[in-house]
Order: C-alpha cells, then structure tokens, then sequence
C-alpha cells in the first residue's frame, strides 16, 4: 500500500485496480452522486475501464499529485477519496467524495486541510481551487471550513439534469500567501 498522507484520522493511499468494488459501492449510492450526476450510479465497467485508468495515470504523470483513496486509520475502511491535481483553472484543484456513513464527521475537513498544508508547504503549490454546484451547502461549508473563501459563481452546463443546476456553479479559493497570513492553520 502507497500511501501518501496520514492525519489524525485518515490514511490516503494511491488507488489500485483492487478498488474498483470501493468505488462502484461509492458511485452507486443517489445521494453520494445527487449533485455529481443527479443520482444515476457509474457503471462498474466504466470505473474498470476509465476511472481506475485515469487515476493511476495521474500518479504517473503528476509528481505528488493525484487521486487518493481514503480510509479510517482506526480499521481500515474504505471511506471515499480526496483529489489534489491539475484541474480546469489556476492552481490545484481539491475534491472529495465520501461515502454515507463517513459524512458530518469533519472527514471531508480533515482531509481538505491536508492536502491544503502539503501542497504549500511540500510541492509548491500557490493557489487551490475547488468547484462545486452552488445549491450544494454542505460542500460549501467544508471548503469554508478548509480555508477556502468564494471567488465566484458561474453557469455551468452538466451532462446529467441535477435539481439546482439552473443556479451554476461556485469556485472557492485560497492562495497560499493568504494560508500564510491566517498562521497555516486552515
């Protein structure tokens, strides 16, 4: 098992082929994947053939970067994932997805700010960026809560009809100068 950061609670560790049932588990429930696709689940042929693929490609190319599985330090347990890679905009782009049962236990903060502290501090990262639809509070508040502040909010066009999509959607940011200036502590 790679792995590439641990917190208090998380281990983050590169993706493996063996994952593909995580994350089909994880993309087959509606309300993990409410605001990503309006529900529909991803085909596990799709996570075989594609996603697996994509993430360790990542790893490859991207120096640090990439897409990390998340688990429990305590047992184990696949929780969902962090990212933490080149993405469309300035800078790094931060995303996660967890699992149910892992939501509004401070996991999703946790591991934000984590990824926040070793990009600034270990692979010279200036800015992170992160996207997500804007009727989507509970998001919202983590990246607030990471050290993120709201740059903007945009029409976004999805693939996939998603309840709120008419409201576009918002970029959060943080610089690594403003990191600084708050003590590093977000």
């Amino acid at each position: 098992m790679h792995i590439v950061l641990e917190t208090g609670r998380l281990t983050l560790r590169r993706f493996t082929e063996a994952d593909v049932d995580n994350l089909f588990e994880l993309n087959s429930d509606p309300e993990v994947m409410r605001y990503i696709t309006g529900g529909k689940p991803t085909p596990r042929e799709e996570i075989r053939d594609s996603i697996i693929p994509f993430h360790l490609g990542v790893y490859e190319r991207s120096d640090g970067l990439g897409t990390w599985a998340a688990q429990a330090r305590s047992t184990g347990h696949f929780l969902g994932w962090f990212h933490f890679r080149p993405g469309p905009g300035e800078g790094i782009d931060l995303g996660y997805r967890l699992r149910r049962a892992a939501w509004n236990k401070g996991y999703a903060t946790e591991g934000s700010r984590a990824l926040i502290r070793k990009g600034f501090t270990d692979l010279g990262v200036d800015r992170v960026f992160a996207h997500t639809m804007t009727v989507n509070t509970a998001s919202r508040r983590v990246l607030e809560k990471a050290g993120l502040t709201l740059v903007r909010t945009f029409p976004c066009d999805w693939p996939d009809v998603i309840e709120g999509s008419e409201h576009g959607e918002v970029e959060y940011a943080l610089t690594k100068a403003e990191w600084e200036r708050r003590g590093r502590t977000r």
